[in-house]
């Protein structure tokens, strides 16, 4: 069963009739806020060691076992499966076919129209399909501009249409951007194109650009050279990862409406954000280059990178060299093929 919007709010708050929970779309960030949600609705937290297992990518065939096992504590277990894609598909059919009383919840970002999990997860009873999409230009407007109220900040309309075209891709990247941007103004406090530029600025560095659209267009010396100048003018290692996965999911998002049968060069034209005019060329080549799948796991990727890069003590700079390094190099290898 697929749910609309309003549906998939009562739902989160109580999964009720459903044994599986698929999440999936481009937006990793919305993706994962609602991933927890449901495991909080079934178990009340999301660290019950008792109640709750996670499975990453490695460990995914455990999930019927895990699933058909009680908790030793009574209540329902959940078991919360990341990264989850069509090779997975077999795995949650014998989940399906068994009688185990836990609750599934699948994350699986970046599935194709053509996705044979979201086909049987549509399909079933007793199993419900979320998609998890960035906001559009109005409904993202809408929400920028009703969190910073809530913080008594206002917004003038110049600020706000800037930070439409930065924001959006990953809801997890716009929450946090948006509190930091509170926090910068003050409560009673108001956001001019200033304000939000230089709070939001080093998602969008001209050197930062350079260097994500060199990655996916696959030029590797030219990302090297962009990405050291854009760490040298001071972007933080986060800031390039979330911005590379913005890039990514405006590529996915393209991608995926050329599997709708819309050509490469419209694909280009009607990205959102659009694509300034002096790199359509790079962006039309990143979108030969990468299918929807590789555009998947990259978003993965980087989502991972990011993580990695908050642990106390990690190497943040060399983690997002080797991250930014890498998607350049896989679209350079899928070029000469």
């Amino acid at each position: 069963m697929k749910l609309d919007g309003r549906r998939t709010e009562a739902f989160l708050r109580d999964a009720n009739g459903a044994r599986v929970a698929l999440l999936y779309g481009d937006d990793v960030g919305l993706i994962r806020e609602r991933g927890a949600r449901l495991v909080k609705t079934i178990a009340g937290a999301t660290d019950d060691p008792f109640r709750v297992t996670d499975l990453e990518r490695e460990t995914l065939s455990a999930m019927a076992v895990e699933i058909a096992s009680p908790p030793l504590t009574g209540g329902r277990r959940v078991v919360r499966a990341r990264d989850v894609g069509d090779a997975s598909t077999a795995w949650v059919q014998a989940v399906l076919d068994g009688s185990g009383p836990g609750f599934l919840v699948l994350e699986a970002p970046g599935l194709t129209t053509r996705s044979k999990l979201r086909a049987l997860i549509e399909k079933m009873p007793d199993g419900v399909a979320i998609a998890c999409y960035p906001p559009d230009a109005a409904a993202l407007a809408d929400d920028i501009r009703r969190i910073l109220q809530s913080r008594g900040v206002v917004t003038d309309a110049d600020a706000l249409r800037w930070l439409e075209s930065r924001l959006g891709a990953d809801r997890a990247v716009t929450l946090g951007e948006i509190e930091k941007l509170a926090l910068y103004a003050g409560a009673g406090g108001r956001v001019d194109l200033a304000a939000a530029q230089a709070c939001v600025g080093d998602l969008a560095g001209l050197s930062l650009d350079d260097a994500l659209f060199a990655a996916t267009a696959g030029d590797v010396a030219a990302t090297d050279r962009s990405l050291e100048i854009a760490l040298g003018e001071g972007a933080a290692a986060v800031g390039v990862l979330r911005a590379a996965l913005l890039h990514v999911q405006r590529l996915h998002r393209a991608r995926l409406a050329m599997a709708d049968g819309i050509g490469l060069a419209e694909a280009a034209k009607a990205a959102r954000p659009p694509v300034f005019y002096r790199r359509e060329s790079a962006f039309q080549t990143a979108l030969g280059a990468w299918s929807e799948p590789a555009l998947a796991a990259a978003s993965a990727r980087l989502s991972d990178a990011d993580r990695a890069c908050k642990r106390t003590g990690s190497p943040a700079e060399t983690i997002c060299r080797s991250a930014i390094l890498g998607l350049a190099q896989r679209s350079a290898a899928a070029l000469r093929r």
